[in-house]
Parts: C-alpha cells; structure tokens; sequence
C-alpha cells in the first residue's frame, strides 16, 4: 500500500519507519543532529515548501530517506489505514 505525503510523492507504508510531528520533536538536541547529518548526506526530501507539519523516515534501498510534509501525522495515519 502507498501513502500520499504531498504533492506528488507517495511511498510504501512498508519502507516507513516513523511518523513524527515537526513541532513536537525537532526542539531536541539529537533530533537537530540528526536532521543535519541527513541534510549534509542529501537524504532529505521536501515534499513541499509549505510550512511544515511532520517529517516521515523511511527506509529504502539500504539508506534511512527523511520526507518533510506539510500533512499533519493524524492525516498521514488516517491515510495509512484507509490505504490512500
């Protein structure tokens, strides 16, 4: 099953590790280093550049790839369990 992130990107819900609210775990230390080392790696994808609400880690093809989206993780899990 895929699941819709946002403009045009969709992914498998079997490569998803995690859905994170923006807002709630980017204040973290580790949370910054995390997203840095990822950025510096080029494994970050802004889904779009509207202001954004969750970020999504994945694992695909051996690399951890981070989504930015502007869809709210209670959108992202309704999603997920309806198969959209």
């Amino acid at each position: 099953m895929y699941i819709h992130l946002g403009e045009d990107v969709s992914i498998s819900d079997k490569n998803i590790i995690g859905i994170f609210d923006m807002e709630k775990t980017t204040i973290g230390k580790s949370t910054n280093r995390f997203f840095e080392r990822a950025t510096k790696e080029g494994r970050v994808v802004n889904v779009s550049y509207e202001m954004p609400k969750s970020f999504i880690v994945c694992q695909e093809d051996g690399r951890e790839i981070i989504y930015i989206s502007q869809i709210s993780v209670s959108t992202l899990k309704k999603r997920s369990e309806k198969g959209c």
